[in-house]
């Protein structure tokens, strides 16, 4: 990940992920991320809260296992970066968005237990993890080569 580009969030899901393929048969799952920020006013010393909400893109074989493992209402912790998408609508609109790529994500446990089962490890060249959970053309971090080559940026955002 790039320095000054990396982002950690935790909080709960908004919306069960939503698995889609590219063109190219590449996996991607979004979901919503709702994030909640407490303090107490100094001068009422009542609690204030104030609530974020993340679109989070995850690509490949973590898509897949984020569709098939998320919930809305689920906590959990995010970590990847910052992407910028621009599109033209069907009417010509021009569009913009924010939304987190995500490098890992993985089940808070401050408040509830969870049960991990790992998956069976691919070999190289059909998109499974290796060793740390990283292809080797990735060199141990996430570039922006990380989206499939079929991604299309004309494409609505979901």
């Amino acid at each position: 990940m790039a320095p000054g580009n990396a982002i950690t969030l935790v909080g709960n899901i908004t919306r069960d992920p939503e698995l889609r393929f590219t063109n190219t048969g590449q996996a991607t799952a979004s979901f919503g991320l709702a994030v909640n920020r407490r303090w107490q006013n100094r001068q009422t010393q009542e609690w204030e809260e104030a609530v974020s909400f993340f679109d989070v893109v995850c690509w490949r074989e973590m898509a897949e296992n984020a569709a098939e493992s998320l919930t809305k209402g689920s906590r959990v912790i995010v970590t990847g970066r910052l992407d910028q998408r621009s599109w033209e609508t069907p009417d010509g609109d021009k569009r913009s968005k924010v939304e987190v790529v995500a490098d890992e994500v993985g089940p808070s446990i401050r408040w509830a237990t969870a049960q991990v089962t790992k998956n069976e490890r691919r070999g190289p060249g059909d998109g499974g993890p290796q060793g740390g959970g990283r292809g080797p053309s990735t060199g141990g971090s996430a570039a922006p080569a990380a989206e499939p080559q079929g991604y299309g940026y004309s494409e609505e955002p979901f």
